[in-house]
């Protein structure tokens, strides 16, 4: 009677055992599945590696850090690397070959296309007009703000402001938001600016920081500040506005390259492809952009 008590026992606890490693080896199994289910995710790409250089527009600086992070996400053996210098300088570089996109805010000029860069426009910006926030001036015309940046209207009660003085404020020589501007509104090499500041952030915080000063800027860059933005003409400064073409004051961002997308790189091709696929085209209204169709 002992032998088959002392069997049965054993039995048991060999059939314990037993389950216990069937279930942990399942439960290993499971994870192993879920581990392997994140890596392959459809949303990172191996396949496309390399580095990525680009230099210019300060006014770009929102989209092209933007871009970068989530392009380096989706290609993680891509190296994208922006700088911010201004438009002159970026195309100057992707014309000298440093880098191998030059960021501009404004269209190419026929002697920078004449040694084979190609303007590549990847998203449309308005460019608003700010004032201090404390101006009682909601709207100009364009012939109101034109005589304010030559220096024909020198005081806000010229155009039913209050009695003081306007700063003039203005971005330094070589910026694309500069050559946009003078170009739109026929200014070129006209304009008296109290000040010349040489980049986006920098006019948007001394507008503010400035009773009676007016400025320009990417619209894009003032979503969080205390700047007011002026209609233009009775027209706002906004996407919708700016994509029909009543808002005048509007320009293109020019991803330039020296010679046609198709010549460069994969890594870069394929940031051009990104741009224009639909992810590429909400991260551009993310940021405030218009898209260009």
């Amino acid at each position: 009677m002992k032998r088959i008590l002392k069997f049965l026992l054993v039995s048991t606890l060999i059939t314990a055992t037993l389950v216990g490693c069937s279930s942990a080896s399942s439960t290993d199994d499971s994870s192993t599945s879920v581990d392997n289910s994140t890596n392959s995710s459809s949303d990172v790409n191996q396949d496309i590696s390399g580095s990525i250089t680009m230099n210019g527009s300060t006014s770009m600086e929102k989209l092209a850090n933007s871009l970068a992070e989530v392009f380096m996400q989706k290609y993680p053996n891509v190296m994208v690397t922006p700088q911010f210098t201004g438009s002159g300088a970026g195309i100057e570089a992707v014309t000298n070959g440093t880098v191998d996109i030059g960021n501009s805010s404004r269209a190419l000029k026929e002697e920078e296309i004449s040694k084979g860069i190609v303007e590549n426009v990847v998203a449309l910006d308005g460019i608003a007009i700010i004032t201090h926030p404390e101006s009682t001036v909601t709207d100009l015309t364009t012939d109101q703000l034109k005589n304010i940046y030559n220096g024909t209207i020198k005081n806000w009660s010229e155009v039913g402001g209050e009695d003081m003085g306007i700063v003039v404020i203005g971005r330094e020589a070589g910026s694309g938001t500069r050559g946009a501007f003078e170009e739109i509104m026929g200014l070129e090499d006209q304009c008296s600016y109290s000040q010349e500041i040489d980049s986006t952030g920098a006019v948007v915080g001394k507008v503010e920081s400035t009773p009676g000063a007016i400025g320009y800027v990417s619209l894009d860059v003032i979503e969080n500040s205390s700047a007011k933005v002026l209609a233009v003409d009775g027209i706002e400064a906004n996407p919708e506005n700016i994509k029909s073409g009543t808002y005048t004051l509007s320009r293109p961002f020019v991803m330039a390259t020296k010679g046609e997308i198709s010549e460069q790189r994969p890594e870069v091709q394929e940031l051009f492809n990104f741009l224009k696929s639909d992810e590429g085209k909400e991260l551009i209204q993310k940021v405030g952009l218009v898209t260009v169709d």
